[in-house]
């Protein structure tokens, strides 16, 4: 939990409008992908990083379940 100082300090911040204006523009600059391409180039450096994942035939176990 926060505490009463950093609610309020949390607060002011929000209420900042050059901060504010600072995220806008770092989401406005990074928001699209230029091309189809550079994108499909990203996704395959991804996928490059991470193995492939083996597919298990077997159910999974789990406990604790939840709704």
């Amino acid at each position: 939990m926060l505490s009463r100082e950093e609610k309020e300090e949390m607060l002011k911040d929000a209420k900042n409008h050059v901060r504010k204006r600072h995220f806008r523009t770092r989401v406005e600059k990074h928001a699209s992908v230029d091309s189809f391409d550079e994108y499909i180039s990203f996704l395959n450096g991804i996928q490059k990083i991470f193995s492939p994942f083996t597919n298990h035939n077997r159910p999974t176990e789990t406990k604790l379940n939840k709704l």
